[in-house]
């Protein structure tokens, strides 16, 4: 199998496993659709940075030091769900985008980070999908480099679309009634989603 070919399985394994429903895309979507785009732009900073020193934990074999000590996996795991509440809560009583103030509370960057960081389906899917393929399998610093730059890209783009998709929903519907059933709706999926991360 050629490097390109070996690249081309990584991107088509990549898109459908680190895009789908997860704590993450769930909690962009919700904050574009409660926040709109340049408000939840530092929140999705902080998911992008979070996620890809995610990617580089997993490429370097630290996540699996990381596990091995006591406690850790759970306390990420509580840690993430605990914010991912919070969101969820404040998503939910978001006000429609027609009526929100200045003031209002937005998801912040160190938020996306932390979640980034705790996501427990980053781990599964970017492990699945950086052991599925060797694109430069004789060289093994340069497929690690490929690999990390390819998914930090599917990353910003996977992520980055979720906002806007949350983002073009919410800009749709601007009367209250409409807004608050997206919020509640993006909230309880949100929850959902992190339910079936831990469980699964």
């Amino acid at each position: 199998m050629s490097s390109t070919e070996a690249l081309l399985l990584l991107l088509l394994a990549a898109i459908p496993l680190m895009g789908s429903p997860g704590p993450a895309t769930m909690s962009l979507a919700a904050t574009g659709a409660a926040f709109g785009v340049r408000h939840g732009v530092p929140y999705l900073v902080g998911i992008i940075i979070g996620t890809t020193a995610t990617l580089l934990l997993v490429a370097s074999g630290v996540t699996g030091m990381i596990l091995a000590v006591p406690g850790a996996a759970p306390f990420l795991i509580a840690a993430a769900a605990v914010y991912i509440l919070y969101l969820a809560y404040r998503i939910a009583t978001a006000p429609p985008l027609a009526a929100r103030s200045a003031a209002a509370k937005k998801p912040a960057l160190i938020g996306g980070l932390l979640l980034g960081i705790a996501n427990p389906k980053a781990y599964a899917a970017i492990g699945a999908v950086y052991s599925s393929a060797a694109p430069v399998a004789s060289r093994a610093e340069l497929d690690a480099a490929l690999k990390v730059a390819t998914l930090a890209a599917v990353i910003v783009v996977v992520n980055g679309s979720w906002m806007l998709f949350g983002a073009t929903l919410g800009g749709l519907l601007r009367r209250p009634r409409s807004a608050r059933i997206i919020n509640v709706t993006f909230a309880v999926l949100l929850v959902v989603s992190v339910a079936i991360s831990v469980l699964v």
